[in-house]
């Protein structure tokens, strides 16, 4: 069964990808986000062309091709454009097979505990306490992570004094039997990193999520040997080099890959097998509602080495409009803490019409 035809469906933010075959079969899947729009011009200049006419159920070497033939474009835009060919492809096997992506994976579906995750600096500790108490309560989430210092922030806050002040007002108001987690998004060097680690450690914050500028994983690995805490990262990293070398110098307690930037399910598959040989868990990274967080539900119920939940962005429209109506039906609900992954063929959602109706068209297609 050939790919015959590759269709991109994009606006900046969001690049939805439909594959069909020779046969007629087709599925949906999801460039990474942001600059959406550009990565869908890689994808027809530089994915598309190498998978035309490739075998659409055995496509793992039809990945490694890519990489090969476009050699001297390593990084970023590569990889979240390879996603949109990857997670298109587990959705169309699924589909033919009658069997959720988790299924393929040798996983099943169901329940999946999730963690709240904040993506916001401009609240106030006493505003993000309180909304994280609204989310327990109403939804019953049972982990929450918000964030410290500046985004690359070269040891600055967002306002002074703000990480000395959100880590114990929020900590103190969940309480006990909530887990807590922080993320720095290399925001510090390690000295100021570790004091920050201290008063974690003080507040019970077992989590500290890219402390020090992700490019520097010796940094990282300092952080982490002088705390007692996990010390988390990877997100940002697309190569299988930069995980090696986060690996061997054991920079991290958790291992974060993120599916969409990384390359897909398969690239992600075989850091998920680093981290393992490493002794590590795996918590990817999700950080919004679009595709991202139902690939990462399908993958992590069918890890032998999961961590413990799933990441679950609390953000809606006033944060994230762009992610406001890209599915029929929600398939993110939150029930008692949990998400559930779907049994239905494939990923398990449909794409809202109306969406692809007013995004930007191109095809690539077998001559």
């Amino acid at each position: 069964m050939k790919i015959v035809k590759l269709e991109t469906f994009s606006t900046e933010f969001v690049g939805f990808v439909r594959a069909t075959t020779d046969s007629g079969a087709q599925g949906w899947g999801q460039v990474s986000t942001y600059n959406a729009d550009i990565t869908c011009e890689v994808f027809h200049r530089q994915i598309a062309r190498h998978a035309l006419g490739r075998d659409a159920l055995d496509f793992a070497d039809t990945l490694q091709l890519i990489g090969e033939r476009e050699h001297k474009y390593p990084g970023s835009y590569l990889r979240r454009a390879m996603t949109g060919l990857d997670t298109a492809l587990w959705d169309l096997r699924g589909k033919l097979e009658g069997k959720p992506v988790v299924a393929l994976l040798g996983g099943a579906p169901g329940k999946l505990r999730a963690y709240a995750s904040s993506m916001k600096r401009d609240i106030t500790p006493e505003a993000e306490a309180e909304r994280f108490l609204r989310l327990r309560d109403e939804k019953g989430f049972t982990a929450f992570k918000w964030r410290v210092g500046a985004e690359c922030g070269r040891d600055q806050d967002e306002w002074p004094g703000r990480t000395e002040a959100v880590i114990p007002v929020v900590a103190k108001a969940l309480g006990d039997g909530i887990d807590k987690l922080v993320d720095g998004n290399s925001c510090y060097s390690p000295a100021r990193a570790i004091a920050v680690g201290r008063l974690l450690e003080d507040n019970g914050i077992g989590h500290f999520e890219e402390p020090c500028p992700y490019w520097h994983p010796e940094q990282t690995a300092e952080v982490r040997a002088a705390l007692s805490i996990d010390v988390a990262g990877g997100e940002q990293d697309c190569e299988y080099s930069s995980w090696q070398l986060m690996f061997d110098r054991k920079a991290v307690d958790i291992a974060q890959p993120d599916v969409m930037y990384l390359g897909g399910i398969h690239r992600t598959l075989e850091v998920c097998r680093m981290a393992e040989r490493a002794g590590l868990p795996v918590t990817p990274h999700a950080a919004n509602l679009s595709l991202v967080t139902m690939c990462t539900m399908h993958l992590l119920k069918a890890l032998p080495n999961a961590g413990k939940y799933l990441e679950f962005s609390i953000e809606g429209p006033d944060y994230y409009p762009w992610q406001d109506g890209l599915f029929l039906d929600d398939p993110y609900r939150i029930d008692n803490g949990h998400v559930t992954v779907p049994d239905a063929p494939g990923w398990g959602v449909t794409i809202n019409p109306a969406w692809l109706d007013q995004a930007t068209y191109k095809v690539s297609a077998l001559e």
